[in-house]
């Protein structure tokens, strides 16, 4: 059901209906443009695997979105359907085709172990939320250097403010944290860096930049606004 949902938003992005009456009488040839593949097959990187094309193709139809209302066109990606050991989070300049950082980061104690199953965007729940954000200003509070997120999604992470998800470091979410325990520790729904990497990710992204937060959650995928073409 899940790869049904993202193939099925794929085709609405990228315009493609091959039963369609709209495009019966427009001539076929042989060049696509492919606005998905060009960015995402010209993506420079050289700290490691870059996400899923098809995840990617889901940020960017929100960024494409909201860009024009971003003061900073810097696009950040959080894949939790990969386990927490994986660098499963991407600093992306989609404008110049690079990747700026990639990492590890934590999800939500009551998310899962391992892997983050559940979410939420209740208050107190200490789940991850799912979709899109806009970064904030940034403050200096009990974690240190941290960035505040303001969700924009209703009913998925309209909480965040409330509920004080923000990007900060810590300890628990470096690599050697999960090398010895078999993975990451956990937050009360932040997205949480390694200590060593938070302020120079939160300075990358802080002031208006969009952040996509995906997980396996095919009623997100079916009703999120923002991922529809």
């Amino acid at each position: 059901m899940l790869n049904q949902t993202i193939a099925i938003t794929l085709l609405l992005f990228l315009g493609v209906f091959p039963n369609s009456e709209i495009h019966k009488n427009i001539p076929i040839t042989n060049t696509v443009i492919d606005p998905v593949t060009e960015i995402y097959d010209g993506l420079q990187t050289t700290t490691g695997a870059l996400p899923s094309k098809e995840i990617f193709a889901l940020a960017f139809q929100g960024w494409m979105k909201m860009k024009d209302n971003l003061k900073s066109k810097v696009l950040t990606v959080i894949d939790f359907s990969m386990p927490s050991t994986a660098k499963r989070m991407w600093i992306i300049d989609p404008e110049r085709g690079e990747i700026l950082l990639n990492s590890v980061v934590s999800h939500g104690r009551n998310s899962g172990d391992l892997m983050a199953k559940a979410f939420s965007n209740q208050p107190e729940s200490f789940k991850s939320s799912l979709g899109f954000y806009k970064t904030a200003e940034t403050y200096s509070g009990k974690h240190g250097y941290s960035l505040r997120l303001d969700g924009l999604e209703r009913g998925f992470n309209d909480q965040a403010r409330n509920r004080a998800i923000v990007i900060h470091g810590a300890d628990y979410a470096r690599e050697e944290f999960a090398k010895s325990v078999g993975r990451l520790g956990r937050s009360l729904g932040c997205p949480a860096l390694p200590s060593e990497l938070s302020a120079k990710a939160i300075d990358m992204i802080k002031d208006g930049s969009l952040l996509f937060i995906y997980g396996n959650d095919d009623t997100y995928l079916t009703k999120s606004s923002l991922i529809q073409a």
